[in-house]
């Protein structure tokens, strides 16, 4: 049931995300690393789209590929740097 109910959130909640970015953005208010992205509503569409993405993607069971261009990246996700035991 539980897993029911987060993906309704998942795939509704960035609607809302993204129709109330204004009152979001206002609450949240701006930082100064937000205005290189282009201001605190373009990070909320952004995350809205993440969280989306991610939803479909654990609904499918296709996270290891949609964020394996991620894990190629980042040097503490990357398979070969995890140690084995």
């Amino acid at each position: 049931m539980r897993d029911y109910l987060l993906i309704i959130i998942g795939l509704v909640g960035p609607f809302f995300m993204i129709k109330y970015r204004a009152q979001i953005g206002d609450a949240v208010g701006e930082a100064a690393w937000m205005k290189k992205v282009g201001g605190v509503h373009n990070v909320i569409i952004i995350a809205a789209l993440l969280i989306f993405f991610w939803t479909i993607a654990e609904m499918t069971g296709t996270t290891s590929i949609l964020f394996s261009p991620i894990k190629s990246i980042l040097p503490g996700l990357r398979e070969e740097a995890a140690p084995a035991f």
